[in-house]
């Protein structure tokens, strides 16, 4: 049985809600992301958006650069009004010229971040002015695929498990910690489960 198998029946074993959801959705595995750079930056525009904007925003600011994804030097290149056309404000614009510099500078290696564990690479990401936990932990779950991150802070994640479990989780800590370690060592898969339920 492959990992994202034993994962799946961990996770409906332990938690019957989380079943429920499970026999509903059919999640494929995550692998890791090839560009890191990009899933930073993504992350970045991502940030306090909804789907739809947030992919309409990163579909202009690739097209800004022609065909691929661009280079932190080529980001670092182009004007702040150039990059505004996009739908970026100026504070987006910012934190993502900021991670740039810092990978061209290398004060970011991400052959050294993949080999970090969790909390390692959360406290080397929010050192950056534009990246909070939040940021760090959707990228240990997204750009890395690492398998057992859940984020506290994501709003989706609340709304999920308020909906699901009737749990306020910004007033229940001790009944969230509860359900993560039903959870363990699979929260990442979970948390894509609690995601996509909204759309159910």
């Amino acid at each position: 049985m492959n990992f994202h198998k034993k994962a799946l029946r961990h996770l409906s074993k332990n938690d019957k809600a989380m079943a429920g959801i499970i026999r509903q959705l059919k999640l494929k595995p995550l692998a890791p992301a090839k560009n890191h750079f990009q899933s930073l930056v993504v992350s970045i525009i991502n940030q306090q958006l909804s789907g739809k904007a947030a992919d309409t925003i990163t579909r202009r600011f690739v097209g800004l650069f022609g065909k691929g994804f661009p280079r932190p030097e080529a980001i670092l290149k182009l004007s702040y009004a150039k990059l505004r056309t996009a739908g970026l404000s100026f504070s987006k614009i910012s934190y993502i010229k900021n991670i740039s510099q810092a990978v061209k500078n290398r004060e970011i290696d991400f052959k050294k971040l993949k080999i970090a564990t969790d909390e390692e690479i959360i406290q080397s990401l929010t050192k950056l002015k534009g990246i909070g936990r939040w940021t760090a932990e959707m990228f240990l779950i997204f750009s890395l695929a690492r398998p057992d991150v859940f984020s506290k802070g994501d709003l989706g994640l609340r709304n999920a498990v308020k909906k699901l479990y009737k749990i306020d989780a910004l007033k229940h800590h001790k009944k969230i910690d509860a359900l993560q370690n039903l959870w363990k060592p699979h929260r990442s898969l979970a948390s894509r489960h609690l995601w996509a339920s909204l759309e159910l």
